[in-house]
C-alpha cells in the first residue's frame, strides 16, 4: 500500500515548484490577454497560394504599430485558405488603419489574391467585462463546490473536506494558467473553458475518494488511524482515477493533434492546457486533497482531547 500521507511533503514540494515555474514564466513571457479580454480587432482574409504567417504579422505591425498575432487556417470542406490577424489593443482600430493593413498585406503578397472577408472589433470596456464575468464564473464554481462537498460529507467534517478540495482545485487552475503562460497562449475564452472543465473533472475524482473515505470510516471506525484510513481509501480508488484521466488525456491529445494538423488555433489553445490540467487534476486528487484533509483532522485532534 502506497503511503501517501507519509510522503505528503514531497508531493507539496512538486506542486509548489510547478506553480513557481509558472510565476517565473509570467515574469519572463508576460501574461498576454487576447482580444476577447483586452479589446482589439480581428481581420479574416481569404487568399490563394502560399503566405508566410510570420512575415504577415511583421508587415501588419510595421503598418499600424500594433502587436499582431496571425494564424493560417484551412476550411476542410471548401478548401478555402484564410489568414486570421488579431490586433489586441486598448483602442479600437480606425478605418484608416484598416485600409493600411490591407494595403500593406497586398503589397507584401501581390500574388496571393488577398480579400478581406470579415472584421470584428471588440471595445476595451467590453473585453474587461468579459474577463470579469469569466473570473466570476470560476469563483462561483469554487463556491458551489464548497457548498456541495460540505453538505454531502458533513459526517466527516464537511467544511474541512470542501476547503481541501478547493485548495486542490486552485492548484489545478494555477497549473492550467501556467500552461497558457509557458506556451505563450493568450488568455481568452479558451482559458475560462479549460479551467471550468478541469474543475469539473478534478472534483469528480476527489468526491470519489472522499466517498471511499466515508465508507471506510463507517466500516473501520476507530480501529485505524486517520492516516491509514485515507491511505487505504486512496489506494482502493487510485486505479479508477488513473484510468479515467488516462482516457480523458488520450482523447484530448487526439483533439490537439487534429488541431495541430489543420492549424485550428481555437481548439489547440484549449486542448494543450487541458492536457496539463488533466494530469494535474489526477495528481491533486490523489496526492493533495487527501493528505491535506488528514493534516487538518490531525490538527483538530489535540484540541478535541483538551476539551475532553
Amino acid at each position: 500500500m502506497i503511503k501517501f500521507y507519509k510522503h505528503r511533503y514531497k508531493y507539496f514540494t512538486i506542486s509548489i515548484f510547478l506553480i513557481l515555474a509558472g510565476v517565473v514564466a509570467a515574469f519572463v513571457n508576460g501574461i498576454q490577454l487576447d482580444i476577447q479580454f483586452k479589446g482589439g480587432t480581428i481581420f479574416k482574409y481569404t487568399y490563394t497560394g502560399t503566405i508566410d504567417e510570420e512575415k504577415a504579422q511583421n508587415v501588419v505591425e510595421l503598418a499600424v504599430g500594433r502587436t499582431t498575432n496571425g494564424q493560417l487556417q484551412s476550411n476542410i470542406g471548401t478548401k478555402e485558405q484564410m489568414l486570421i490577424l488579431s490586433l489586441a489593443d486598448n483602442e479600437a482600430i480606425t478605418s484608416q488603419e484598416q485600409e493600411a493593413v490591407s494595403a500593406a498585406l497586398n503589397q507584401a503578397f501581390p500574388n496571393a489574391n488577398l480579400a478581406l472577408s470579415e472584421s470584428l472589433t471588440i471595445e476595451p470596456f467590453l473585453g474587461a467585462r468579459f474577463f470579469k464575468n469569466g473570473m466570476i464564473a470560476i469563483g462561483l464554481s469554487f463556491l458551489l463546490v464548497l457548498v456541495y462537498v460540505g453538505f454531502r460529507f458533513k459526517n466527516m467534517g464537511g467544511l474541512s473536506a470542501g476547503t481541501m478540495a478547493i485548495i486542490a482545485l486552485i492548484h489545478d487552475a494555477l497549473i492550467v494558467t501556467a500552461a497558457f503562460i509557458v506556451f505563450k497562449i493568450p488568455i481568452n475564452d479558451s482559458f475560462i473553458a479549460a479551467v471550468l472543465t478541469i474543475i469539473g473533472f478534478s472534483i469528480n475524482d476527489t468526491i470519489v475518494i472522499y466517498d471511499r473515505i466515508r465508507e471506510n470510516k463507517h466500516l473501520y471506525g476507530a480501529k485505524i488511524s486517520t492516516e491509514e484510513l485515507v491511505d487505504k481509501s486512496i489506494n482502493q480508488s487510485i486505479m479508477r482515477s488513473i484510468n479515467t484521466n488516462v482516457a480523458v488525456f488520450v482523447s484530448i491529445t487526439i483533439v490537439y493533434i487534429f488541431a495541430q494538423i489543420y492549424n485550428i488555433e481555437s481548439i489547440r489553445s484549449f486542448a494543450l492546457p487541458m492536457m496539463f490540467g488533466t494530469v494535474s487534476g489526477c495528481y491533486s486528487t490523489i496526492c493533495i486533497a487527501g493528505p491535506l484533509w488528514t493534516m487538518w483532522q490531525n490538527r483538530k485532534r489535540p484540541i478535541n482531547l483538551a476539551k475532553a
